[in-house]
Formats: C-alpha cells, sequence, structure tokens
C-alpha cells in the first residue's frame, strides 16, 4: 500500500487543514504518535488538496475528523526546534493565526484585599516600633537627668569648700573685662585729640633735650619712663591725689640718682617729661625751662677729655606712655572716621 505524507512545503506553511468527514472510518489506516497523517487512497489525498481553504457542500455521516499538520523544514534540527515553540504557542490549537489575538485573555481584576490584612500588620508593628522607642527615649531622658544631678552634687560639693575663692576670681574676671570694655568705649568717644597732641609735643621736646644732652637716658631707665606715664594719667583722672603725685615724682629722681648713680640730667627726665606733658600751663613752662637749664649746664661741665663717649643707638623704640596716646588718638580718629561713613552711607 503506498502512502503518501502530507509534507509539502509550499503547502504547509501557515495553513491548516479543514475537518475532514468520511463515510467510513475504515479507510483510515492509522494515527501515528506525532500526529502525521498517512492516507492509502491517493484520491482521498486528492480530495483533501482540492479542498484546501474551501467548504465541501458534501455530506458525510456524523464521524468527523479533526487534523493538525505542521511543516517540515529542509532543516531537521531548525525544523524540530520551531515545532516544539510552535507547540508550547499555539497549544494544541487548530484557530488560524489572523484570528489569534482575539484568544487573549483578559487581565483580572486585581486583588486588594490581602493589602488590608497587610496594612493591619504594619500599623500593629508600627505602633509597637513607637512603643519601643518611646521606652528608649525615657531611658535616655533618666540617664541624661542622672547625669545632671551628679553634675550637680559635685558643683555643690566644690563651692562647699572653694566656693568663695571662686566666686571672688569670677567676680575679679568680670570686672576686668567691663573695665576694658569702658576704656576703650571711652578711649573711642572722648579721646582728648588736641589735648593729647599737646601732650605728646611737649613730652617728646623734654624726651629729645635729655638725649641731646646724655644719650641713650630713656632706654636706660624704660620701666621708670612707663612708670612716670601712668603717674601722669593717674593724676589727671582723679585716682590719685596731687600731694601724692608730686611725692612719687620726687621719689622717681631720688631712685635712679641715689640707687643706680645716674647724672642729673637722666634722672630728672622722667618727672620733667610728666610735669610738662600733664602739668598746668605755668607749670609747664617752669618744668620744660628748668629742664633745659639742667641740659646746659650739664653739658657745659662735662669733660669730654675725661669721660667716654657713649654711642647713641639708632634703633630706639618710643616711650609707651607717649606711644600709648598716638594709639588713643588713633583709635579715637578712625573711629570718628568710619562712623562719618556709616552715616554717610544711611543717608545716601
Amino acid at each position: 500500500m503506498t502512502s503518501y505524507a502530507l509534507s509539502s512545503s509550499s503547502f504547509c506553511r501557515n495553513s491548516r487543514i479543514p475537518a475532514i468527514s468520511s463515510s467510513s472510518l475504515s479507510r483510515i489506516p492509522h494515527l501515528n504518535v506525532n500526529n502525521k497523517l498517512t492516507l492509502a487512497p491517493p484520491q482521498f489525498l486528492k480530495a483533501s488538496v482540492s479542498l484546501r481553504g474551501f467548504s465541501v457542500p458534501v455530506k458525510f455521516p456524523s464521524a468527523r475528523l479533526r487534523v493538525s499538520t505542521r511543516c517540515e523544514k529542509e532543516d531537521t534540527n531548525k525544523g524540530e526546534t520551531e515545532d516544539e515553540a510552535e507547540r508550547f504557542a499555539r497549544r494544541e490549537s487548530t484557530m488560524p493565526d489572523r484570528f489569534r489575538h482575539l484568544t487573549k485573555e483578559a487581565p483580572d481584576t486585581p486583588v486588594r484585599w490581602p493589602w488590608f490584612i497587610a496594612l493591619a500588620f504594619l500599623v500593629y508593628a508600627w505602633r509597637a516600633v513607637l512603643f519601643e522607642l518611646s521606652n528608649w527615649r525615657n531611658t535616655a531622658f533618666a540617664i541624661v537627668r542622672f547625669l545632671g544631678d551628679l553634675s550637680k552634687l559635685a558643683l555643690a560639693l566644690v563651692f562647699h569648700f572653694i566656693g568663695d575663692p571662686i566666686t571672688s576670681l569670677i567676680a575679679l574676671v568680670e570686672t576686668a573685662i567691663y573695665s576694658v570694655r569702658a576704656f576703650y568705649s571711652g578711649i573711642v568717644a572722648y579721646t582728648p585729640v588736641r589735648e593729647l597732641t599737646t601732650v605728646i609735643l611737649l613730652a617728646s621736646s623734654v624726651l629729645a633735650i635729655g638725649e641731646a644732652v646724655a644719650p641713650n637716658s630713656i632706654s636706660k631707665q624704660p620701666y621708670v619712663v612707663t612708670l612716670a606715664g601712668l603717674l601722669g594719667y593717674a593724676a589727671v583722672q582723679g585716682y590719685i591725689s596731687e600731694p601724692l603725685f608730686w611725692t612719687v615724682l620726687v621719689g622717681l629722681y631720688g631712685y635712679s640718682r641715689l640707687m643706680k648713680k645716674r647724672d642729673d640730667v637722666t634722672s630728672a627726665l622722667p618727672s620733667a617729661a610728666v610735669l610738662a606733658g600733664v602739668g598746668e600751663p605755668w607749670v609747664r613752662v617752669v618744668a620744660i625751662a628748668g629742664y633745659l637749664a639742667l641740659a646746659m649746664y650739664h653739658n657745659s661741665t662735662k669733660k669730654s677729655s675725661s669721660e667716654e663717649e657713649e654711642g647713641q643707638s639708632l634703633r630706639k623704640a618710643p616711650p609707651v606712655p607717649l606711644l600709648a596716646a598716638a594709639l588713643a588718638i588713633g583709635v579715637r580718629l578712625a573711629a570718628k572716621w568710619a562712623g562719618y561713613r556709616h552715616l554717610t552711607w544711611m543717608i545716601v
């Protein structure tokens, strides 16, 4: 018996064999495992070929046979792979490809009720976390309060034994800070520029006379000159009385002349400079004239042949009192200029 396989490439590509009805099932020899149909009679094959894609008006008995075929490629390996993929995609379906998009499954409505269960668990877990965090917060606050109580106890013990010295030291530091602040504010606001300029000029003239007659007379006694300047400032501000002021000036002269064994011009230099700077007008005139006469007498009686000439130092620092007065003038002028500029910009 000759069999014909329905495996033509031109016939099988993207095609399906319609339902075939037969009056007798005995004419079909067998249907193999791979769903390949082998037909014995050639006329049945010819009829099936001629009926491809058309409706058959012939009526057959109730037996119907549904056959699905698969195309065989020339390359066996490639054909087997495509057959498996097509079988998985088609799932033993005989529906044509042009109707395949109609068989897509509609998406199901999302199920939301499990989220409510998860939400309940989340709320419960969050409340548990908040409760635990509140416990930790209370514990941390308790530890901080305990440490604070310990620090208070330690501070109380310290102040019980040495409280008065610490209080006095704090008061002293506070007073010093406020004094410096008030002093600076007074310099900025109330520095007498004209009077300080006069003081600097007169004191510098006395110092110049002393340096001309007795070289290095200022550098030999910098502390005495500074003390004399502070003494003059205290007398002007009223911190010391006038008799005390004159007494201290005489003591400075005696210290330089008797203790340090210096000459009269060098010993009288600090007192004469202070009197010329902060004294009344007649005191200034007397101090400058008397010191000038003393310098001239000392210069005339000095024997250059017997005494060695002392070399003058070219690099000398100015006396501290004069430097402080000049600094006060500069601060006052700078503050006044800054305030003027600030007000000018505000007005503009």
